[in-house]
């Protein structure tokens, strides 16, 4: 479209940060050079206010949008009407449902969102996980990059990496300290990678799974031993290719209805004789090589024992 209208949006709950990072792009990052029209729609009033006489100095106008109905189609083309925006900003309500945000089919045609940030309390996102996961989702779900701010060195950047991932694998993770600098020291797990054998809890399962699934190459030639569940159906559209299996576990992310499957691609020369939905201790040989199931390479695994085991008193992992 020729006259494409850049439009940015900020998710997150109240307070978690994203009027702070609206005015550092504006002003810290130099966005605003070029532009003289910039449209803010701030849809929640939290603790850091706007600073309109600023804004007013790059040409940017702030409008509030209270309420969940009044963000629809008509007041965006009405507001597309009289600011004429190079570029639109919107710091979405926290509480609301983000999903008519991005399939909005009544609002302006030119306006296109190019980019989706989420800001997250490191300080509160445990407790917010635990007990409003849902929302927590809703917020990060579509967003292309996840910031984690107010962190320190006890963070467990491992852990909110693997629940992050858990609800939008390609999004990226960016984590910010408490004085705005970015912490890029490499995630601390809560096994041993160094070791040539992990053995991998029920607890860690999913956080082990993720963090391999990302980065293959640190797998690459470890053997790793866990509790699995074989996925290995006999006919139908998910029946497998001969010699492989895929051993895994069901994990909750949000909520019952968003349990998922997380198993890997396993070679083996008996994977016929590996009976579907039965239980197995397995420990197996990491090679990172190329899948066609990854479109690329990725994590295989080449069993070295394969026992029969007990079905687990809780058949599920979790992100936590």
């Amino acid at each position: 479209m020729e006259n494409e209208i850049p439009v940015y949006v900020f998710t997150g709950f109240m307070d978690s940060g994203k009027t702070s990072l609206i005015m550092e792009t504006l002003f810290e990052n130099k966005f605003a050079e070029g532009l003289n029209r910039i449209l803010i729609i701030a849809c929640e009033d939290g603790d850091v206010e706007y600073d309109e006489s600023k804004l007013s100095s790059i040409g940017a106008n702030l409008v509030t949008i209270d309420s969940e109905e009044d963000f629809n189609g008509d007041r965006l083309k009405e507001l597309d009407e009289k600011y004429h925006p190079q570029a639109v900003f919107i710091e979405y309500n926290g509480t609301w449902e983000v999903a008519p945000l991005y399939e909005n089919e009544d609002g302006p045609e030119d306006w296109t969102i190019v980019q989706s940030l989420c800001t997250v309390d490191g300080t509160t996102f445990e407790m917010y996980m635990l007990n409003m996961r849902t929302m927590m989702a809703e917020q990060m779900h579509r967003a292309d990059v996840v910031i984690i701010n107010r962190c320190d060195d006890n963070t467990p950047k491992a852990k909110f990496r693997a629940n992050v991932k858990s609800i939008n694998r390609p999004a990226q993770i960016v984590y910010e300290r408490k004085d705005g600098t970015i912490d890029d020291r490499p995630d601390e797990l809560p096994f041993d990678i160094t070791k040539d054998k992990i053995d991998i809890t029920d607890s860690d399962y999913a956080l082990w799974f993720m963090d391999c699934m990302d980065h293959p190459k640190k797998y690459d030639g470890k053997t790793v031993s866990f509790l699995g569940l074989v996925y290995n159906p006999t006919e139908g559209e998910g029946k497998l290719k001969s010699g492989t299996f895929v051993p895994g576990r069901f994990a909750m992310t949000c909520c019952v209805e968003d349990i998922q499957f997380l198993g890997m691609k396993c070679k083996y020369k008996d994977a016929s004789s590996m009976r579907h939905k039965s239980w197995i201790k397995l420990t197996a040989r990491i090679k990172n090589e190329f899948a066609r199931e990854y479109r690329g390479k990725g994590p295989v695994l080449y069993p070295v024992s394969v026992e029969p085991a007990q079905k687990p008193a809780d058949e599920l992992v979790y992100f936590s």
